[in-house]
């Protein structure tokens, strides 16, 4: 029989834990708003102005508003620009973030892909509440803060947040096809495969400004100075962790490995030099000094396949969850709880099984935890069995 010390067991311990999903079988997702039902979700939030609503964006063009009630019998519809949105596949009204003083202005912004003489295009909107209903946006209030040309349909990023600092971050998929053609993750002229931040509160470059701290602020002849970082894939959804406002990203790998990574200002992920841990293009010797990898690695040969970035968790109802990151895998069904210390994996829990399809998560504004199903059109949460 094979002796192994103390020392030895624990060392495995830890590498077990550091470099494998840990099933806890302890959890299941259940409906949130029962008589609610919605057409593929894809985000869901609130606007932290006291009224206790939930707003959900519906791919194909809409938004829509309820009571954050369990017994919510309807949804209204508060913005309506089907008309507008360029919607299937990866394609659609993708993200939407409240302005910090939304209470006091109405704001809010939009991300969205649509066809422009026949070219598909992203834009990033302002609109504002209708000043006689606030459970109504005015459809005509829209301004553009900036749109680029997409050149497939697919790898459109779509997520809009604002941080800590009051600036808004725009996530961008590298384009689509198949592995980065243009190269558009590497280049910083480019708009695609960054994460994008930029200031609503100026009109430097019409409805926006370059925050003074943008990595490439002061370089546009040529870099695109919004870029805040860059070497993303897919970076499908973002989100900010309240407590430390750190910004965490799911980033949709290509055929080997998912990633989740934390963002940091100026920092280069390596898509397509990298495809997570891997090299990809070129397939060997592809470190360069600089190129940040990913918190977590997720090999697409344990089943995951298109990662659905989440939140660290700050509610109160589901302390055990409290501090780790909540996310999912779109075509595995798998959630996650990730846990981490100073930027570094401690461990990543698998808290259920086939919940497929979630297509994003979202907060209230008790920083409670939702899924989105994209099939279903269900709202879900998590509760322990």
């Amino acid at each position: 029989m094979l002796k192994i010390s103390l020392k030895t067991i624990t060392a495995l311990a830890l590498l077990f834990a550091c470099s494998a999903s840990v099933r806890e079988q302890a959890w299941h997702a259940v409906e949130a708003f029962p008589k609610l039902k919605f057409e593929s979700p894809v985000d869901l939030t609130h606007a932290n102005d006291g009224s206790n609503r939930l707003f959900v964006l519906e791919q194909e063009g809409r938004v829509r508003v309820f009571d954050n009630k369990s017994d919510a019998a309807g949804a209204q519809v508060f913005l309506d620009i089907r008309k507008k949105v360029s919607f299937g596949g990866e394609a659609g009204l993708l993200g939407i973030a409240f302005h910090p003083d939304f209470k006091k202005n109405g704001y809010f912004f939009l991300n969205y892909t649509s066809k422009v003489s026949g070219k598909l295009e992203t834009i990033v909107s302002r609109f504002q509440v209708s000043q006689s209903n606030p459970d109504q946006a005015n459809p005509n209030s829209e301004a553009v803060l900036f749109r680029f040309e997409q050149p497939w349909d697919n790898h459109n990023g779509g997520a809009v947040k604002f941080g800590k600092d009051g600036y808004l971050y725009v996530s961008t998929g590298d384009g689509g096809f198949w592995g980065d053609p243009n190269n558009n993750g590497q280049n910083k002229g480019a708009w695609l495969g960054k994460i994008l931040r930029v200031d609503v509160n100026s009109t430097a470059k019409g409805h926006y400004g370059i925050p003074a701290d943008n990595p490439f602020r002061g370089n546009k002849e040529r870099f695109r100075e919004e870029i805040y970082a860059y070497g993303l894939r897919n970076p499908w959804r973002i989100s900010f962790d309240d407590e430390t406002n750190t910004l965490w990203a799911g980033d949709v790998g290509q055929n080997k490995r998912e990633e989740i990574d934390i963002i940091t200002k100026g920092g280069n992920y390596g898509w397509r030099r990298k495809e997570s841990i891997d090299c990809y293009k070129p397939g060997k010797d592809c470190d360069e000094e600089g190129f940040i990898d990913p918190v977590l690695d997720l090999p697409q040969s344990n089943g995951e396949h298109s990662v659905t970035g989440g939140f660290v968790y700050r509610g109160k109802r589901l302390p055990e969850l409290q501090g780790k990151y909540i996310f999912a895998d779109y075509v595995s069904g798998r959630v996650f709880a990730l846990e981490t210390q100073n930027g570094k994996l401690v461990r990543n829990a698998v808290l259920l099984e086939k919940v497929f399809q979630v297509s994003a998560f979202g907060e209230d504004a008790e920083k409670e935890l939702y899924l989105c199903s994209h099939s279903s059109g269900k709202i879900l949460k998590l509760v322990k069995k």
